[in-house]
């Protein structure tokens, strides 16, 4: 029997079956036109009678549709008489669920193919070319939720496993950050830096890049601010400890043994894609995912997009009549579905507005375009720069909202930086001092082997 017949025979007679796919099943998903005809009728008497149907039901149903030939109600009698005799016939729940899950996935994206072809070619008279992006998106998050949430009483065991269960992070190699999210970024979240154009925030995106892929980790760095080889050079001159301008006089040689001891190092990979200012969205990254995964057997553990702000919407169209708050939220919101749906941390940044560029004390209200970005967020940060700071080789970091530690612990803090080498580290203890909110009374620890370049210290912001 095929799958289409065996789906239909299991909405008559398995009833835990019906009630877990039948709210996922479209008409458009059967092939015949006699398959679409049975299933409609079987939706009906489920809709109207809060029961699974019966056979004599549904042929009943079927002989009285006038719009049916007479072959078709041959056709359609034919196959729930096939279904009857196998009535006995028993599938495994769980694997015909799978099977169903698929079924309506390939079917969806099926239609969705079909349907993109037939509005380019014109045929398709009430959508535009717009709507593309959107059809493929939907049809690409076709899936199965069988839960039906969390029986605080009855998962006790669970729940308790999951207290004592150590979270699965990715650690950063700079010690505050790692104490304010509590030992690294965990799955599935969304991670923002705020900073002003020049300040840092593609820096602190390719540092924090080099530094995972160091560690072993597979990562990918979207950028649609800078060309793929310009975020290439930034963490070569961070790995390779050879400043951006000597780069271009380093020896072919030098260079060859300098990435080939970066090779014997880690085994983690860094991928870096490149598209045209706002013109990605979610729908692209992940089809992205897909062809790295089936083509390269790449699947990152950390995403990074630089930047937030210049990405499109996949749900929104670019222009549509919706003002930039909707529109930036929409896309923070489909990037942390991005990292949920692939189980990965994605860290990205935005803009601060025109009053939060000359801030030296920048807060939520100076995220630029959206303030429901932070709402969506599970760590934001801003990232602050002074003459004073830039003199000292420092750059400040403030918490702006923070759902892994309390934010008011290590409110403020510095780190070093050199852009020559697109590099951070952390500084004494001492530097920290005089920062207001600091909190900073325990020493640092170090991490990894990366030289940091001695700097002065930073004595508070001049008033």
């Amino acid at each position: 029997m095929k799958l289409e017949l065996t789906i239909l025979k299991n909405l008559i007679y398995n009833e835990d079956y019906l009630r877990k796919v039948l709210p996922f099943l479209k008409p458009e998903y059967f092939t015949d036109s006699e398959s679409r005809t049975l299933y409609k009728e079987i939706n009906e008497f489920v809709q109207t009678y809060n029961s699974t149907p019966t056979i004599e039901a549904i042929t009943l149903a079927v002989q009285e549709k006038r719009n049916l030939t007479d072959d078709q109600v041959e056709k359609c009698k034919t196959d729930l008489q096939e279904i009857k005799e196998s009535a006995s016939e028993r599938s495994e729940l769980q694997w015909l669920i799978n099977k169903t899950e698929q079924f309506c996935q390939e079917k969806a994206i099926y239609n969705a193919v079909l349907g993109s072809i037939s509005i380019l070619d014109g045929k398709d008279k009430t959508r535009e070319k717009g709507a593309i992006p959107s059809l493929l998106s939907e049809a690409l998050a076709v899936s199965f939720d069988n839960s039906v949430g969390h029986d605080y009483l009855e998962n006790s065991d669970e729940r308790y496993e999951f207290y004592h269960k150590k979270e699965e992070r990715i650690p950063f190699d700079l010690d505050l950050f790692n104490k304010i999210t509590k030992g690294g970024l965990p799955k599935k979240t969304l991670n923002i830096a705020l900073a002003g154009t020049g300040v840092g925030k593609s820096l602190f995106m390719c540092h924090v890049a080099a530094s995972c892929m160091v560690q072993g980790k597979n990562v990918l760095y979207i950028t649609m601010e800078m060309a793929e080889e310009k975020i290439a050079e930034r963490i070569d001159a961070n790995l390779l400890n050879v400043t951006v301008d000597d780069l271009i006089s380093l020896p072919k040689d030098m260079y060859d043994k300098k990435i080939e001891k970066l090779r014997e190092k880690t085994v983690g990979k860094l991928i870096i894609k490149e598209y045209p200012t706002a013109s990605a969205s979610t729908t692209h990254f992940r089809t992205l995912l897909n062809e790295l995964n089936l083509k390269r057997s790449f699947t990152p553990d950390i995403i990074f997009v630089d930047y937030l702000n210049i990405c499109c919407s996949s749900r929104l169209k670019a222009g549509a009549n919706v003002n930039s708050y909707t529109y930036v939220k929409a896309i923070a919101e489909e990037l942390r579905g991005l990292a949920v749906e692939f189980g990965v941390p994605i860290v990205s940044a935005t803009q601060t507005t025109r009053s939060g560029f000359t801030s030296s004390d920048p807060g939520l209200e100076d995220t630029s375009e959206s303030f429901g970005l932070p709402a969506t967020a599970d760590l934001m940060f801003a990232l602050i720069s002074s003459e004073e700071l830039e003199e000292l080789g420092q750059i400040m970091v403030k918490q702006l909202k923070n759902r892994y530690a309390d934010p008011t612990t290590y409110k403020r803090f510095s780190l070093g930086i050199d852009r020559a080498k697109m590099r951070l580290y952390d500084v004494e203890q001492s530097a920290q001092n005089d920062i207001i909110d600091s909190g900073n009374d325990k020493p640092l620890n170090t991490f990894g082997d990366r030289e940091r370049p001695q700097k002065k210290q930073f004595s508070g912001f001049k008033v």
